[in-house]
């Protein structure tokens, strides 16, 4: 296990390189999917597991039969938390990642037929489910050109959903990309969350750059204008109203928030 971590402390970087030289991300290597520290926590999903999990989200998974899908149960409360009030609308959501293709047949049957789904990938494989529940674009998630593409041809964006390549870099670059392009009250969602720890991809305790430490400079965001009163104008107020954090899941509502006020009711005569 050792060699392994110091062969992807040597590979993480080297791909980068390549990368920045070709002017593309690569495909990641099979342990993406299933990294080294993975199978301890591998489950089948039995009878055990399902009557454990409850909700709209859990009784779609569990009663697939149709293209994989992989996830991790406990994600399944924080969807119908999240994602239940837009249910039947005309939702357009964003997928980074689609594997093979069952996420996407998840969401369908999770928002019903007027939601606009999209998903991208690196993998040109993936063209393949292009149509079948969702609309499928190739292209790299840290390719601000192509994602900005993709929202035009969406008419907009609603929710984002970050299940891509789990690398630090990568993770930042989309957000970057793609938050301010989200609408008014919209989610940007970040899973996988744990794989923050993990040298493989870009990750580690307290290591700056990951998602976990990145969204914390976020909350210092919401905040600024405590910093400084100066930014406690309409036009200085930030665009996040929320971060919240769960297992592995973290999430950012857009919302331009108002300058705030401390104030007394009734008020003095």
């Amino acid at each position: 296990m050792q060699r392994i971590r110091g062969a992807l402390r040597f590979f993480v970087p080297f791909r980068h390189f390549v990368e920045s030289c070709l002017g593309r991300r690569l495909p990641l290597p099979s342990f993406a999917v299933s990294p080294p520290r993975m199978p301890a926590f591998a489950a089948k999903g039995d009878e055990d597991f399902q009557s454990a999990y409850r909700g709209r989200s859990a009784e779609i998974f569990f009663a697939n039969d149709g293209p994989v899908i992989y996830k991790w149960p406990h994600y399944f409360a924080v969807y119908d938390q999240l994602l239940g009030p837009l249910v039947g609308t005309e939702v357009r959501m964003l997928e980074i990642g689609v594997c093979k293709g069952g996420s996407l047949k998840l969401w369908r049957e999770f928002f019903g037929p007027r939601a606009v789904i999209f998903g991208i990938d690196i993998d040109r494989r993936c063209a393949a489910f292009d149509g079948q529940f969702a609309s499928v674009r190739i292209g790299s998630q840290d390719d601000s050109d192509f994602l900005r593409k993709v929202v035009a041809e969406m008419g907009g964006l609603d929710v984002v959903l970050d299940d891509g390549s789990h690398v630090a870099s990568h993770q930042r670059a989309s957000f970057n990309a793609l938050f301010p392009l989200l609408s008014e009250g919209g989610l940007y969602i970040i899973e996988d969350m744990h794989t923050a720890y993990w040298a493989e991809y870009e990750g580690g305790l307290r290591k700056q750059g990951t998602a976990v430490e990145f969204l914390k400079e976020k909350i210092d965001e919401m905040h600024r204008h405590y910093r400084n009163p100066e930014l406690n104008r309409p036009e200085s107020m930030p665009e996040i109203e929320s971060v919240q954090f769960f297992d592995s899941i973290a999430v950012v509502r857009k919302r331009k928030q108002l300058p705030r006020f401390h104030m007394p009711r009734p008020s003095p005569q």
